[in-house]
């Protein structure tokens, strides 16, 4: 069995992307990593190429800065990526530049590509997500955050990377029939300085809405990050790559965990699927098989 890890980056060092910890996360089970590096104003290209230059195939690209509706360029970067992976290759482990999967689930997640190898009725699996919010120490745990996606699809060129590049359907847009792994994947996008994150929304959002709608919604001041629904403090442990960068953190962050911006009707779901483990309602874009 032949596993492949693909993801696309642009401008990591000047938006502060955990892309090196990302990668290296998926190291130990993969043979290679294809990275569509995007032309960028730093010295990602290098900065990627540095990680482990044997493993680490980069596919250079240029970014149609004119697709700014629903994240579409995101998912156009993806494919590209993916679709670099040669053909021998049976397994492809998807991440993106702020995310790292914890390597207490690299075995897990490795023995269950090799049990499903050939039961074609498996065309993916799925991770679990821990959503990281203001710092590392908190989590955001209100069922506005997605629970779980595709991380892991077969190496078939008819599955391609879905709207914003979230997760992953078949060209004929029909959803990819997965399986649940014991996996945690943590999301990092917003840990960042509120300096840091400022930038980053501003650049971000140009691939959702017009420069008015920035103009509008984004501050020109520094990040608040006191505009979250619901946060948790976090008692497990980060993947071992993120350590350093852990230690490296240059600002504070403090909340009041007893404030609560839910809606009513939020409330009333998370608190059905605090007690029963169901999550009513729920948005997937995949099949979950048994």
């Amino acid at each position: 069995m032949k596993v492949a890890g693909f993801s696309f980056i642009r401008n990591a060092i000047q938006y502060d992307y955990p892309i090196v910890e990302a990668i290296q996360s998926l190291l130990p089970i993969c043979e290679e990593i294809y990275v569509a590096v995007g032309n960028s104003d730093d010295n990602t290209l290098q900065l990627v190429q540095n990680i482990q230059p044997q493993k680490i195939k980069i596919i250079p690209t240029v970014w149609n800065d004119s697709l700014r509706q629903g994240g579409k360029v995101l998912a156009v970067e993806t494919n590209k990526a993916f679709q670099a992976i040669p053909k021998d290759y049976d397994w492809c482990f998807y991440i993106q530049g702020d995310e790292v999967f914890h390597e207490n689930g690299l075995e897990k997640i490795y023995q269950l590509m090799k049990q499903e190898l050939y039961n074609q009725k498996v065309e993916g699996l799925l991770v679990n997500y821990l959503h990281f919010y203001g710092s590392y120490d908190y989590i955001a745990t209100s069922r506005n955050w997605y629970r779980r996606e595709i991380r892991v699809i077969r190496n078939d060129k008819n599955i391609t990377s879905w709207k914003d590049a979230q997760g992953f359907r078949w060209t004929n847009k029909k959803k990819l029939k997965v399986k649940l792994s014991d996996t945690f994947m943590h999301h990092y996008g917003w840990v960042k300085s509120p300096d840091k994150q400022l930038l980053k929304q501003k650049n971000f959002n140009k691939f959702w809405h017009d420069d008015n709608w920035i103009h509008q919604h984004i501050p020109n001041e520094i990040f608040d990050y006191s505009h979250i629904d619901k946060l948790e403090l976090f008692h497990g442990t980060h993947p071992k790559v993120m350590q350093k960068r852990i230690e490296e953190k240059n600002w504070k962050f403090e909340i009041d965990l007893s404030k609560d911006n839910r809606k009513w009707k939020t409330k009333l779901l998370d608190a059905f699927e605090k007690l029963t483990g169901i999550r009513l309602f729920e948005y997937k874009n995949y099949i979950l098989l048994n």
